[in-house]
């Protein structure tokens, strides 16, 4: 176990201001609060927060980050309080604590609502101090080193959680050594068998061209020399993780892998990136395709640097990153190589720079806590922008857009503004019309094109969008298009009641009466009655206490009277409509179809068309069902009066949409009868949507077929002709 000396020691190489006062008095009281607890290994408990500060210290982090380290478990487990931290460390210090004692208890592979909410919780805390997030990776990392002395039921569980959420954060913070090493670690533990196969491949590979790798190693180096270019090479071995990731996403094998070896070329300037990429250029032929310049498109986590793959002596193929020593402390510890966290906070207190893109990121991701999204979506937004790679791609006016590998226009377009997403119809790529649906490719410029006016995206979108901006836009959008669908109905069912009740409906007169109804605006109370969740008959004795509904009982009803909406039975409740006719009460609410602006659907068997007498039944969470007033099905509702509903076709003259009905038809059993019914359907402009037949006996089959048609008179039409033919014995509409 580490000395108290030797925190110290370590924090005063790289920081000779350090507070060693503070750093000791750290120490001493964690040893002291974590007494004789043990961890799984039977390793004192106190070694592991001197383990998690050591790493930090590699890391080069202020004081209160490192004292938090020592002290993170200590209010978790045992009897220190936040205000006792407060009072003998500082409230910085206790605010670190106490974020980091908030998450610990993290536990990402639980149900996905509870999982979600866990995940809230560790980004919130990471946004009020980014410090809580290097404090949590390094606890995970000791915690990964150790991993083989947990049981294996709670192994698997700890490497999964890694992998899933540790990995991709250290890698989104652009700690690139840090996340290697997590996922090397629980790659080991979930996949050993994988794991084993790559170490030995990778060993056979070594044995074979290490003689040609340090050729390459000694060329470019003896080429930098020749041009005066100061630069330090160190050749790698991709992980074996990543080779397993690669294998695994682009289907191929471990000899198919272009980028096995590589060299990481180290330099003084900018400038001497360009010039050692030429050098490399004129010396080896390039592989095509295998060109990223991150330095003048650096990534979101702020890495930049040069990436080629060139082949070299013996055909092998090489991959190359060329960049500054800058911008390799940046590759290699993201956001704690910030000369904030070098030089302490700065004077207003913020925890890292805003410039940096990694926190712009981050603050971009909890945004989307502020806009109502459930926790299983935020949870699938995070989870998407943490583990897609990128291709960058311009607007006509050149700014630069970055989005995840195998994004479309439509992840394009809600990339620039919500607005613009919602208001897509199509888009120029390259100058060239192409599919919404089209994958970007890296410098491709794309030009939305967009409709005039408010729009909805459609809801199939949010299958073919790959970043969870997008996706989240679009689930936003339907829900809100489906609210205002609700409300409306609504409003036309209230205003209908309160006529019904020999009143006028006045938007402030319900406002004043909302919390009677229980509800917060004038919008939730319409959306309520259109989705059937609340009956229109309380809201108008909400506003008018003494208003009766004009519904009476009629114990012999006349169908042939104009205006019946009831079934004939005595204790039917009937719906009297004055001036009603064969389209429905001049006050009822207007039916356009499938398309219009009204949640509708139609009767599930039979389906109606215009020209039929119809009924709206309220079907709460789904809307308006319309049925034919013939339909037997009416019957099931003859007790629930609030759920009629008045309507009537709205429907224009110059539209060719089509309605669903279905016929029965039974035909003789001889070869080409289906061919007859359907080119009959066809010829007359019917479409067939389902065709269910059924034997009846060995000499006649029954067809039930669901049709499409413009009206009654169409449907009429097809049904003659239908029955014109030989094949067919009987035919029939089908009220369901």
């Amino acid at each position: 176990m580490m000395r108290q000396h030797e925190l110290v020691g370590r924090v005063l190489r790289y920081n000779p201001q350090a507070d060693e006062e503070l750093l000791n008095r750290a120490y001493v009281y964690a040893m002291r609060a974590h007494g004789s607890q043990t961890r799984a290994s039977g390793d004192p408990y106190f070694s592991h927060p001197l383990e998690v500060a050591a790493i930090l210290t590699d890391l080069k982090l202020d004081d209160a980050t490192i004292v938090a380290a020592v002290l993170h478990d200590t209010i978790e487990d045992t009897e220190a309080t936040r205000e006792e931290i407060d009072r003998l460390f500082g409230k910085e210090i206790g605010a670190l604590v106490e974020g980091l004692t908030k998450i610990k208890k993290l536990d990402l592979v639980s149900k996905r609502a509870a999982q979600a909410e866990n995940l809230r919780k560790l980004l919130l805390a990471i946004a009020d101090d980014v410090r809580v997030l290097l404090v949590k990776l390094a606890d995970r990392l000791h915690n990964m080193r150790t991993l083989h002395f947990v049981p294996p039921s709670k192994r698997t569980r700890i490497a999964e959680e890694t992998l899933d959420i540790y990995a991709p954060l250290a890698g989104r913070m652009g700690m690139h050594e840090m996340r290697e090493e997590l996922e090397e670690l629980a790659f080991r533990h979930l996949m050993p068998d994988a794991r084993n196969m790559i170490m030995t491949r990778l060993a056979e590979m070594r044995e074979k061209n290490g003689a040609i790798i340090l050729r390459i190693e000694h060329e470019l180096d003896e080429q930098f020399k020749a041009r005066g270019i100061m630069a330090e090479i160190n050749g790698r071995q991709k992980a074996p993780y990543s080779i397993w990731r690669k294998m695994e996403r682009k289907s191929i094998a471990f000899e198919q892998l272009p980028d096995i070896y590589g060299f990481r070329i180290l330099v003084d300037t900018v400038e001497d990136c360009y010039r050692a990429l030429g050098v490399v250029h004129t010396t080896w032929p390039t592989v095509p395709g295998r060109f990223k310049d991150y330095i003048s498109t650096p990534k979101q986590n702020d890495y930049r640097s040069i990436h080629t793959t060139v082949v070299g002596p013996g055909r092998q193929r090489a991959e190359l990153q060329i960049r500054t020593h800058e911008m390799h402390a940046i590759a290699e510890y993201g956001i704690a190589a910030h000369a904030l966290y070098k030089d302490a906070r700065a004077t207003d207190g913020t925890a890292l720079s805003t410039d940096s893109a990694a926190y712009r990121w981050l603050r971009r991701t909890l945004d989307l806590l502020s806009e109502g999204d459930s926790p299983e979506e935020f949870l699938e937004h995070t989870k998407l922008e943490l583990f897609q790679d990128q291709v960058f791609c311009f607007t006509p006016k050149g700014r630069l857009i970055a989005l995840p590998r195998g994004a479309t226009p439509i992840d394009f377009a809600y990339a620039v503004h919500t607005s613009v997403g919602n208001s897509a119809v199509g888009a120029k790529i390259n100058g060239n019309v192409m599919p919404l649906i089209s994958q970007l490719n890296n410098g491709d410029e794309v030009e939305i094109i967009r409709a005039e006016g408010p729009q909805t995206p459609p809801s199939a979108w949010e299958t073919v969008a790959v970043t969870g901006k997008a996706r989240a836009a679009i689930r936003r959008a339907t829900r809100d298009a489906v609210r205002a669908q609700y409300a409306g109905l609504g409003k036309q069912i209230v205003v209908r009641a309160f006529e019904r009740a020999g009143q006028k409906y006045a938007a402030d007169k319900l406002k004043a009466a909302l919390p009677r109804l229980a509800r917060t605006s004038i919008d939730d109370v319409l959306a309520a009655v259109g989705r059937g969740e609340m009956f229109s008959g309380d809201v108008v004795k909400a506003v008018h206490p003494d208003a009766k509904d004009e519904r009476v009982k009629a114990p012999a009803p006349d169908k042939t009277e104009p205006g019946w909406f009831g079934l004939d039975k005595a204790s039917s409740l009937v719906f009297k409509v004055p001036g009603a006719t064969e389209s429905g009460s001049p006050n009822a609410i207007p039916i356009r179809g499938l398309s219009g602006d009204l949640p509708v659907r139609f009767a599930p068997n039979g389906g109606a068309v215009p020209g039929d007498r119809i009924v709206g039944i309220l079907t709460p969470g789904e809307g308006i069902t319309i049925y034919p007033i013939q339909s037997p099905a009416l019957m099931h509702f003859d007790d629930q009066s609030e759920r009629w509903l008045d309507v009537r076709w709205d429907i224009d003259e110059d539209r060719k949409d089509l309605f669903p009905a279905q016929i029965k038809v039974n035909v003789i059993n001889e070869p080409g009868t289906l061919a007859q019914i359907a080119a009959t359907i066809g010829e007359n402009g019917g479409n067939i949507d389902n065709i269910n037949v059924t034997a009846r006996s060995p000499d006649f089959r029954e067809m039930v077929i669901d049709i499409e048609v413009l009206d009654v008179k169409h449907l009429n039409a097809i049904i003659s002709q239908l029955r014109a033919k030989s094949v067919v014995s009987k035919i029939e509409r089908v009220n369901g």
